[in-house]
């Protein structure tokens, strides 16, 4: 009998958690192959420094069901990435760790970058014919994951995003005068979010007029263009925009501005292409403008979530417990669409090679983006529906949500 190790790593999501219970009431429901279900405080960061808990014997029944439904990352998150050098002490360490622990699988619930820890943890493995089996459970609000029809969390904070661009339609629509309102959705170099806008409206020629991925080049003049033609239509428009469009020499907008940060693994930190928008609008035109950032309640929504999201994160970490007891390793737990089109929606859980999958990105079909980049196709919507379908149970007290919170670090 062996014990489980599992971690939060990245970007928390809506139903990051509720991969965990996957993870954590499946494995305890195999008491005669698993022992002790820890959880990593802060991913595999804080377990380097000896932070983990008994995730079993801390949490009842009752609380489990509540972390179902709980957003943001329960056990914490971390940014934190492992060296490419294999032959790094850090790993000698941190297998040293998962044998004090006496350590037979490993779940890393995370995005590309997670994938890439369970990447490395299991070729060092390999390499030192240890016998602990590494799975990766998928989630990512970015939908960016190759090889699985979608993740867990894109969901959820897609019809996060299409709830309230509705809303913001509705709210910018009450005068009469000109004006623009500039959405801007978290997507780097995958707009799977920014797309789920064009799900907001009421028919083809409803707000938002405008929306733009970073998979298709942003021209300053042609946006001119484009926005002109809808103020000709409508004295409203909605612009829907990823924080990461880039013009054709890759330069991303939001640099237009100031210069952009970049976070741990170098990645640019892109925040203010909306207001670059705003700017240029307001001096193009000379009509009212606002811009408006969603920012991080595009992950942290837990009251709109998708119920197919919830119960797909669920799946997804149930299914890494089964694989890593059937003998799987390396892998990471994928989906697979099984309905055809115009069939009702039904999905599976397979295993894919983490190794194929880490360091790489999936972007929106080019085939999706229509009107020379500033519209998206109905392709896109019979694909998206079935991910936003359904209304969790909730549970509240005194008019709020009621989530489950671990004692502050």
């Amino acid at each position: 009998m062996k014990n489980v190790l599992v971690g939060q790593s990245g970007g928390p999501t809506a139903v990051i958690n509720a991969s965990l219970y996957g993870v954590v009431t499946e494995a305890l429901s195999h008491k005669e192959d698993i022992g002790h279900v820890y959880g990593m405080l802060h991913g595999i960061e804080g377990f380097l420094q000896d932070r983990y808990m008994d995730m079993g014997a801390v949490l009842s029944p009752d609380e489990l069901e509540l972390l179902k439904l709980t957003p943001a990352a329960y056990l914490g998150s971390c940014r934190y990435k492992l060296p490419e050098d294999l032959t790094s002490p850090v790993y000698k360490t941190i297998f040293e760790k998962f044998a004090a622990l006496d350590i037979g699988y490993f779940f890393y619930i995370g995005g590309n970058d997670s994938m890439d820890t369970v990447s490395k943890l299991s070729r060092y493995a390999a390499g030192t014919d240890s016998t602990i089996r590494f799975i990766g459970i998928p989630k990512t609000i970015d939908n960016d994951l190759i090889q699985t029809d979608h993740t867990p969390g894109y969901g959820s904070a897609a019809k996060y995003v299409a709830s309230t661009v509705r809303e913001i339609v509705l709210d910018a629509t009450v005068y009469k005068q000109k004006a623009v309102t500039i959405i801007e959705l978290m997507g780097r170099h995958a707009g799977w979010l920014t797309a789920a806008s064009v799900l907001a409206r009421k028919n083809p020629h409803d707000n938002p007029m405008l929306i733009y991925l970073p998979e298709a080049p942003f021209e300053m003049e042609q946006f001119a263009h484009d926005l002109q033609s809808a103020l000709e239509k409508r004295n409203c428009v909605i612009v829907c925009v990823s924080e990461g469009i880039a013009d054709r020499s890759g330069t991303f907008i939001c640099e237009y501005g100031d210069e952009a940060a970049v976070d741990n693994f170098g990645h640019k930190m892109l925040t203010g292409c909306g207001k670059v928008l705003e700017n240029f609008v307001r001096n193009r035109f000379g009509v009212k403008v606002r811009s408006v950032e969603l920012n991080v309640s595009q992950r942290c929504s837990g009251m709109v979530a998708s119920k197919t999201d919830i119960e797909e994160a669920s799946s997804a970490g149930a299914a890494g417990i089964k694989a890593a007891l059937s003998g799987e390793n390396g892998r990471m737990i994928a989906f697979v669409r099984t309905s055809a089109p115009g069939e009702p929606y039904h999905m599976e859980c397979r295993t894919v090679d983490v190794n194929e999958v880490c360091n790489q990105e999936k972007p929106v079909p080019l085939e999706w983006i229509t009107k020379g980049g500033s519209d998206i196709s109905d392709d896109f919507a019979e694909y998206a529906l079935p991910l936003i379908q359904g209304e969790a149970r909730r549970i509240m007290k005194d008019g709020l949500p009621v989530y489950l919170f671990r004692d502050a670090d």
